[in-house]
C-alpha cells in the first residue's frame, strides 16, 4: 500500500492539459457492448475504474486491448457471462451494464455494485425505468438477475435528474423496438458525450443535453471511433489548486462551460479568472474570502468539486457554508481536514467552516475519491508534511496525478506506507 508525501508551502504555476473523462468512459465503457465490431476509443483516461471496467468487459466475451494511448474493444461475441463480484462491486457503473448486456442476449445477470461509500446511491429509477423498456429485473442473493422477451419503447420521468439513469437508459433504449423519451433526464456533459458516441454507432438519439431525450430504437449498432472529451473534474481539481496555494495555473483542451459554477464560485472568494475558448486560468496572490456553496445537479456547483471547495474554504477569511444536496454522506473530509488545523463541523447536510491563516502537515487518511484529492490539495497549502493514505481511492479518478502537481512546482510523491511513520520520526 502507497501513501503521498507532501510537503507543502510551495505555490503552484504553470499550464496543464487533463486526460479524458473518467466517467463519460465508464458510460462509455457499458454502452460499448450494444456495438457489434471494433470500437476505438482514444483519451480514455489509465485510472484504476477505467481499468477494472475494461478487465469487467472481457468476462462478457469482449476482447480488449490498450494500444498507444487508445482502448480497442471488440464486441462482436457478447455472452451473458459471469462477472467477478469483487470486481463488480469496485465500481459504481459496472450495473450499467445491465441493460446493454440485456439488449444483446435478453438476459443478464450482475452482482450489486460498489462503489466509493458518500452516501445511499439506490438503483431504483435504473429498475423503474428497465421494467418500463420491458425488462423483468430481480434481486436474488444480491444478483441481479434480468430477462425480456424484447425491449420496447417507452416514456420514462425521472424523479431525479440522475446522471447514471439517464445515461443507463439512454443507451438500453438504442436498441428497443419503437420510441422512448426519458423525461426530468440529466444535462450533465457526460450524458451528451455519451449520446454522442452512441449516434456515431448508428444510434438515433435527439434532445441530450436538455431535459428531454428522445430515443429512436434501431435494429443494431456497430463498432465506431470515438474520443473522450476532458475530464471536467481534473480540470476543476487543477483549478481548485492555484486557489488554495496561492498560484497561477491555466488548464487547457476544456470546455469552459463546463466549469461555469465552479469558475464564479472562484471568482466570488477573490480569485483572479481569465477564460479562453478552450481554456481558464486561476491566479491568486492574498487571502480568499468565505461564500456560500451550494451542491445541485448540472449545471449547478458539482457535488464532485464539493470537498475539494470545502479544502479551499478552511483558508479563507470568514465563515463558509458548504451544503451537498445530493450525497448525505459526502463528509469524510471533515475529520481528516480538522486534524491539519481546520475549523469545520457539520450541522445536517451543511458543512460550516471557519476560516484559519494557516493549516499544519498531518497524517491524514482518504474515505473516496474527491476527499482524497481535498486532502492533497490541503497538504499542499499546508505548513510542513502531510501524509495521505489511502491513495487507492484518488487512483480511482486521477491520472498520473502526483507528476502532473509536481510539474507545476508541488512536491508530493509516493512512497511506501511502511516509510510514513519513520519519515515523521525522522523529518529531513
Amino acid at each position: 500500500m502507497t501513501v503521498f508525501r507532501i510537503q507543502g508551502g510551495a505555490s503552484l504555476v504553470g499550464e496543464l492539459e487533463v486526460p479524458g473523462s473518467k466517467n463519460a468512459s465508464l458510460a462509455i465503457l457499458s454502452a460499448v457492448l450494444l456495438g457489434k465490431g471494433t470500437t476505438v476509443l482514444h483519451n480514455v483516461p489509465k485510472v484504476s475504474d477505467t481499468l477494472t471496467k475494461a478487465r469487467l468487459l472481457t468476462n462478457f466475451g469482449a476482447e480488449v486491448e490498450w494500444r498507444e494511448g487508445s482502448l480497442l474493444v471488440d464486441a462482436t461475441d457478447i455472452h451473458p457471462g459471469e462477472a467477478d463480484e469483487e470486481t463488480v462491486r469496485a465500481i459504481r457503473t459496472s450495473f450499467y451494464l445491465l441493460g446493454p448486456l440485456l439488449a444483446r442476449n435478453g438476459h443478464a445477470e450482475l452482482p450489486a455494485p460498489g462503489g466509493c461509500k458518500i452516501g445511499a446511491r439506490p438503483v431504483d429509477f435504473h429498475l423503474k425505468g428497465l421494467a418500463l423498456l420491458g425488462a423483468d429485473v430481480v434481486l436474488d442473493g444480491g444478483v441481479y438477475k434480468a430477462r425480456t422477451r424484447g425491449l420496447r419503447g417507452a416514456e420514462i420521468y425521472l424523479d431525479f435528474p440522475s446522471a447514471g439513469a439517464t445515461q443507463h437508459l439512454m443507451a438500453t433504449a438504442t436498441l428497443a423496438d419503437g420510441v422512448t423519451v426519458i423525461q426530468n433526464a440529466a444535462v450533465e456533459p457526460e450524458v451528451t458525450a455519451l449520446a454522442a458516441f452512441l449516434n456515431r454507432m448508428g444510434a438515433r438519439i435527439e434532445g441530450a443535453g436538455t431535459s428531454t431525450i428522445t430515443i429512436t430504437g434501431v435494429s443494431s449498432l456497430d463498432g465506431c471511433e470515438f474520443r473522450v472529451p476532458s475530464d471536467r473534474l481534473q480540470a476543476g481539481t487543477y483549478l481548485a489548486v492555484a486557489a488554495i496555494t496561492r498560484g497561477d495555473i491555466t488548464v487547457r483542451g476544456i470546455l469552459p462551460d463546463n466549469q461555469t459554477a465552479l469558475v464564479n464560485k472562484l471568482r466570488e472568494a477573490g480569485a483572479r479568472i481569465d477564460e479562453g475558448p478552450d481554456w481558464i486560468r486561476v491566479a491568486c496572490d492574498r487571502r480568499l474570502k468565505g461564500i456560500r456553496v451550494k451542491t445541485m445537479p448540472y449545471p449547478g456547483f458539482p457535488t464532485d468539486m464539493q470537498q475539494i471547495m470545502a479544502a479551499v474554504l478552511t483558508l479563507a477569511e470568514g465563515t463558509s457554508v458548504v451544503e451537498e444536496t445530493i450525497y448525505e454522506s459526502r463528509i469524510g473530509h471533515v475529520a481528516e481536514l480538522n486534524r491539519m488545523g481546520a475549523r469545520m463541523r457539520v450541522e445536517g447536510r451543511a458543512t460550516i467552516i471557519e476560516g484559519v491563516p494557516s493549516l499544519s502537515g498531518a497524517t491524514v487518511e482518504a474515505s473516496d475519491l474527491r476527499a482524497g484529492a481535498a486532502l492533497v490539495l490541503a497538504g499542499l497549502a499546508a505548513e510542513g508534511t502531510t501524509f495521505v493514505k489511502n491513495v487507492r481511492y484518488i487512483d480511482r479518478g486521477y491520472e498520473n496525478f502526483e507528476q502532473t502537481l509536481t510539474a507545476l512546482g508541488g512536491h508530493i510523491e509516493r512512497i511506501e506506507a511502511g516509510d510514513t511513520e519513520e519519515a515523521r520520526q525522522h523529518p529531513e
